[in-house]
């Protein structure tokens, strides 16, 4: 959109009218070369007043507009949670499934902690004494020495050991 520019225009820049009204944007297309001489020469505050440019430089500019979907005006009502079907109850049974792993003693699990518990084979209710003696079973069960040398349940054993590291230094543990 240069004149007199043979080149083809790769690179993008604002239209000369300024913001459409509605419709996309008529964006002007430059080559690399009138693309810089044009950016060199763009201002954005030419024709603002004062009050204008201050207003536009605040350190909050941008950020009052809510966005469409939280907006609440408009005639636009937000979505209820009634409105999303949850056909295989996936939320539900998430929140189902973390309401039942609740600790007796009020400790709350994190997700890593319920998944290590579950390579032990062992509920939420746990103690640390259930979970030493546990993690020796499983120790003496998978380890190659007690195998005959046999190291084909070696990924069970490391599994092991690192859910007993994880668990041992838990808060919910302690």
């Amino acid at each position: 959109m240069w004149r007199d520019c043979e080149e083809p225009g790769e690179f993008r820049a604002p239209p000369l009218e300024g913001p459409s009204e509605g419709g996309p944007p008529q964006f002007r297309w430059f080559c690399l070369e009138h693309v810089r001489a044009f950016n060199s020469g763009y201002n954005f505050f030419d024709g603002m007043t004062a009050d204008e440019i201050h207003h536009a430089q605040r350190p909050m500019a941008g950020w009052k507009r809510e966005t469409r979907a939280f907006a609440h005006g408009g005639g636009d009502t937000p979505p209820k949670w009634a409105d999303f079907a949850d056909p295989i109850d996936a939320i539900g049974a998430r929140f189902g499934e973390r309401m039942a792993a609740a600790r007796k003693d009020g400790r709350v699990l994190s997700d890593g902690e319920r998944r290590s518990l579950r390579v032990l084979g062992l509920g939420t209710d746990t103690d640390r004494t259930a979970l030493r003696k546990r993690y020796s079973e499983l120790v003496r069960r998978y380890h190659p020495d007690r195998n005959g040398g046999d190291r084909a349940h070696e990924s069970e054993l490391q599994k092991v050991i690192a859910a007993y590291q994880h668990l041992k230094g838990a808060a919910a543990f302690a």
